[in-house]
């Protein structure tokens, strides 16, 4: 698939032809089928679509993150900064994870220790990956600590996870994960569980640490409210494959597939609702057990053909790093594509 690309901030990260399976007692789920992307410096590419389409497979099988077996990674390359990751000679010791990319996982409540305090737990990785005295890794502690906006650093590095709220959980998670200084930085649904008002505070947060350290964030995430407030690039993902990539501007102004019109059709505005009703998308995504040959939304989609059922569609370039997996886009196509484009913004001031 044509992937995102940008001709100012250098390329950090490029995935090629992704494939991720696990075996399971029923069978091989394909969970991530053929996905490429480019990771650029101090640049936000946003992966979003419903749950259990394969977001957070894809990043953490880049990090050496998924359990194998029964998981593993059937082809596709990823290179960081030139170099390959994703064989095992490299992800698994310390040159990448943690150090290169830091990672913010989705439920801080569940992923950190409860039985070291905070300034520890972030202290290990600076001693892991830095060689840092245990002295010196709790002092840089509490200045991350203060960094992600903290009240009293030095007493809360010295507190335990129970102790802490869910917002501050949260930046304790991210003060871990920027704490080697890493070139890109994965935030795994970070404001889930969180109330708004936190929610904006987090978001604003990792905003200002990625201008302050021109570093790249991947942003999983379900909520198009975020992305629109934060993402430059923005990923559709549907079934384990990628339907739509483009610009922020791209996704929002000129959607290109079914889903991702789907997608804005079903999202609350700051609009008048009386002016517009909520489309929910009907039916199930597909059984990653047995993907099927054509479009995976082929079930759900109101514009199917026949050459939907049953022919992949390749990636149609719509427009400057716009690209789409829909055969309405075929230039024999005798449907009008302009029926798929949905007027009414996305708000992303609130979330």
């Amino acid at each position: 698939m044509n992937t995102l690309t940008d001709q100012v901030a250098p390329t950090l990260l490029e995935v090629r032809d992704l494939e991720v399976e696990f075996d399971t007692y029923g069978g091989t789920v394909h969970a991530v089928r053929g996905v490429s992307f480019d990771v650029h410096a101090g640049k936000t590419l946003a992966i979003v679509g419903e749950s259990g389409c394969g977001k957070s497979v894809t990043v953490q099988s880049i990090m050496g993150l998924i359990p194998s077996p029964p998981g593993r990674i059937v082809a596709g390359t990823a290179k960081l900064r030139g170099r390959e990751i994703v064989d095992g000679e490299t992800i698994d010791g310390d040159i990448v994870r943690g150090s290169e990319i830091g990672m913010i996982f989705q439920d801080p409540m569940t992923s950190l220790n409860p039985t070291m305090t905070i300034g520890d737990q972030i202290a290990e990785t600076l001693q892991v990956h830095r060689g840092f005295s245990h002295g010196q890794a709790l002092a840089r502690a509490a200045e991350l600590l203060e960094m992600t906006r903290i009240n009293e650093p030095r007493r809360r590095a010295r507190q335990y996870p129970f102790e802490f709220s869910g917002g501050m959980l949260q930046r304790s998670m991210i003060a871990m994960a920027i704490a080697c200084g890493p070139s890109i930085l994965i935030a795994d649904e970070p404001t889930t569980a969180l109330d708004v008002t936190i929610q904006s505070q987090i978001l604003d947060l990792l905003r200002d640490l990625q201008q302050q350290n021109n570093m790249a964030i991947i942003l999983i995430t379900h909520d198009l409210g975020v992305v629109a407030r934060m993402a430059d690039e923005v990923a559709v993902m549907y079934a384990g494959e990628f339907l739509e990539t483009g610009t922020a501007d791209d996704i929002f102004y000129n959607s290109a597939h079914p889903y991702t019109v789907g997608l804005k059709a079903a999202m609350p505005t700051n609009r008048d609702e009386s002016e517009q009703d909520l489309m929910p998308i009907d039916g199930s995504p597909p059984d990653l057990f047995a993907p099927p040959p054509g479009c995976a939304y082929f079930a759900r989609c109101p514009h199917a053909m026949e050459a939907c059922q049953n022919d992949p569609p390749p990636a149609f370039p719509v427009g400057s790093g716009h690209a789409t997996r829909c055969w309405l886009h075929h230039a024999d196509c005798p449907r009008r594509t302009e029926a798929l484009h949905y007027a009414a913004p996305i708000e992303g001031g609130d979330t």
